[in-house]
């Protein structure tokens, strides 16, 4: 087995170090790209196209009728089609050519800059952003024009060709949105990544079993775990003379902290990192968390993790309520915590609200309760309706202001996005086209016409982003528009 493992790390290293210096050129490149990366996968290449579109189930360039609002139809072409598994859209940028900064010594260097193609917008800058948007925008119209017969794969891809692969999942193949898989940011698999064995396991699975990779299989089996230990916590407490409803609603607010803290609701490991610090003196536990809750209530500065946190206007912490707990309960409390809760199903809330509520709540909800449509409308009420149904609108919205200039609009995108609580991957896709172009208007500025950000500045650029934001502060920093005083 290791020797397998390692002709497969040999082979994707090889891979790697073939087609890193690629660049501009889709149409010529992509086919031979995408067929070598079935063999580093270990999965097999497309099958050659047959004249007969409906039997074209695994092929290049494949056939689908487009129909504009006029009834004018026209056929477009997928990339690569794999039925039931993907379609994939591929574009190729390129590099960012040598700059004012970077002196160019050699006449090979010289005329490599001079006909270096740009494909589809240089690497790294809002141009290249934007256009990997719109190949996403494209490969989703070639999916809502797949005979109805042959349903929606649960995958887009995204390529740029020897530079990164970009995958989208909607697992229910209805019609619905395709996001950023697993997770926005965590999406985007750079070239290098492939010599992660869980890297190519994932794209294997997306050739080959795609619904494998559903975050609903791996959420029951975490909902199990995590639901075994709140029954023994749940009796313990009831033992100890807690009424039901008590124990319900006290579990209730732990766990939407739990889940709070791991969809970036709240500051990383605030609630986990105060749990953890209450190990060895489990009678704080009461005050420390009751004074997290009522700042969640009211959204402010929290002692316990040192930190201001958002108002979670959802009802749900009016009532900051802790009950005591022995350090025993205390420690299995923390190990649930551990857990991630971006993988447990919503009807474990559901379980525990239908003990909570009072007659009166539940009657209001509706006689046949339903846990999911509850937890989202906690969730909703807070801070995620404003981005979540049109993230990618939003996106797009600030990186084309971005592009023609307009960096106050684009900053206004991006501030929305972070004070409303959007996930941390999402403020970082939006925010850095935004920098770069600022960055970009600083460096014309400096040296005049041509002059262009330097790696070494889109490195700092992007550093810098992801520190204000492990620090919560201002994505944008400076950019990022001033607020009127309350």
């Amino acid at each position: 087995m290791a020797g397998t493992e390692d002709t497969a790390a040999e082979a994707a290293r090889r891979f790697i170090d073939r087609w890193l210096g690629s660049g501009a050129s889709e149409r010529a490149n992509y086919a031979l790209f995408l067929s070598e990366l079935c063999d580093v996968l270990g999965v097999p290449r497309p099958d050659p196209a047959t004249p007969d579109t409906s039997a074209n189930a695994y092929v290049f360039e494949r056939a689908v009728p487009l129909t504009n609002s006029t009834g004018h139809t026209t056929t477009g072409r997928i990339d690569l089609y794999k039925r039931a598994c993907l379609v994939l859209e591929a574009k190729q940028g390129s590099e960012a050519p040598p700059v004012a900064d970077e002196p160019v010594l050699s006449e090979e260097m010289r005329a490599l800059r001079a006909s270096l193609k740009r494909g589809h917008g240089q690497r790294g800058t809002a141009a290249w952003d934007a256009a990997m948007l719109r190949a996403k925008g494209q490969g989703d119209q070639y999916i809502r024009a797949l005979p109805a017969s042959e349903g929606r794969p649960p995958f887009l891809i995204v390529v740029d060709v020897g530079h990164s692969i970009e995958l989208y999942a909607e697992f229910t193949c209805t019609g619905g949105t395709y996001t950023p898989f697993p997770s926005a940011g965590a999406h985007r698999i750079f070239l290098a990544d492939l010599e992660k064995p869980e890297i190519r396991e994932r794209l294997r699975l997306v050739w080959t079993d795609p619904l494998a990779l559903d975050p609903a299989r791996r959420s029951a089996r975490v909902t199990r775990e995590i639901a075994a230990q709140l029954a023994e916590l749940a009796k313990a407490l009831e033992q100890a003379g807690h009424e039901p409803h008590a124990v319900a609603a006290f579990l209730m607010r732990c766990l939407f902290t739990m889940f709070a803290e791991d969809v970036w609701l709240l500051p990383k490991d605030s609630f986990r990192g105060l749990l953890a610090g209450l190990r060895d003196t489990p009678e704080a536990f009461v005050p420390m968390v009751e004074e997290l809750w009522q700042k969640m209530n009211t959204g402010g500065f929290s002692v316990g993790p040192r930190l201001p946190v958002l108002q979670f206007n959802g009802g749900l912490f009016e009532q900051a309520t802790a009950l005591p707990l022995t350090r025993d309960q205390l420690l299995l409390l923390t190990e649930a915590a551990g857990k991630d809760w971006r993988d447990v199903e919503p009807a474990i809330f559901g379980t525990l609200l239908e003990r909570a509520l009072d007659p009166i709540e539940r009657q209001r909800l509706g006689a046949h309760f339903t846990p999911r449509a509850y937890v989202e409308r906690l969730v909703q009420r807070t801070v995620l309706a404003p981005v979540r149904s049109e993230w990618e609108a939003v996106h797009a919205a600030a990186v084309t202001l971005a592009n023609a200039g307009d960096l106050a609009k684009a900053a206004e995108y991006v501030t929305a996005l972070q004070e409303a609580g959007a996930d941390r991957g999402l403020v970082a896709f939006t925010a850095l086209p935004v920098l770069l172009a600022d960055a970009a208007l600083e460096r014309l500025e400096e040296a005049g016409p041509g002059a262009k950000v330097s790696r070494a500045r889109v490195a700092e650029l992007y550093t810098e982003l992801h520190r204000r934001l492990d620090a919560g502060e201002p994505a944008l920093g400076d950019l990022a528009p001033a607020r009127p005083s309350p």
